[in-house]
């Protein structure tokens, strides 16, 4: 994963974790249900598999990757105990 692509992550992480918010300038953001570590992408008839990987924030954990293909970044909140 590129530097660039962290800092993509980084910055919808801190928005979503902060203010809820979804919105983002220069990708798209899918929401997916609670605990989701990996995700189908599908494009046309392709898909392939998209590993999220674990971030913290204001203690909190949320499950997130970005996919070059679609430019979109994929999140999934870790459920609380």
């Amino acid at each position: 994963m590129s530097s660039e692509e962290k800092q993509i992550i980084q910055r919808v992480v801190e928005r979503y974790i902060r203010t809820g918010s979804t919105s983002d300038d220069q990708v798209n953001v899918t929401c997916l249900p609670v605990d989701k570590t990996s995700y189908v992408e599908r494009i046309g008839e392709d898909g392939r598999i998209i590993l999220l990987d674990e971030y913290r924030l204001d203690g909190k954990v949320i499950w997130a990757s970005y996919s070059t293909r679609s430019e979109t970044v994929y999140l999934s909140l870790k459920s609380t105990p």
